[in-house]
């Protein structure tokens, strides 16, 4: 999963061609105004037992068919999602647990490291609010 990059309010989102380059490798997290790579070990997102992860109430997540990509869309705010970042937000519905969503994702991206990822990546998501 590659980084999610936060566009600060009132400016354009960066395009795919702006963000080639900076160094931030396939890591799953969300950067406040810069890409801030996460490094991927054991996680365990604290309360992820039971947790049904569902999009904050002033959250939208959104296609962007001119970019080729998914946004979370806020009040005076745009997060411009990378790699698969939608693909996991989409099946944060509120029904799913964050072990059906990982148990999904595996078989959807056989190979990936979807187990240690994905709770890392969603525990970053709630931790800025996007999701609860």
């Amino acid at each position: 999963m590659k980084p999610v990059r936060e566009a600060p309010p009132g400016a354009r989102a960066p395009s795919e061609s702006e963000d080639e380059g900076d160094g931030a490798g396939g890591h799953a997290g969300a950067g406040a105004g810069e890409n801030e790579p996460v490094g991927v070990g054991e996680v365990t997102v604290a309360g992820a037992e039971g947790w049904s992860p569902v999009l904050s109430r002033s959250v939208m997540l959104r296609h962007d068919r001119v970019r080729g990509t998914d946004l979370l869309l806020m009040p005076e705010r745009v997060v411009v999602l990378r790699g698969s970042a939608g693909a996991v937000l989409r099946l944060c519905d509120g029904r799913r647990e964050v072990a059906a969503i990982v148990a999904e994702l595996a078989e959807r991206f056989p190979g990936a490291s979807v187990a240690t990822e994905v709770p890392e990546f969603l525990g970053r998501m709630r931790a800025e609010g996007w999701i609860r």
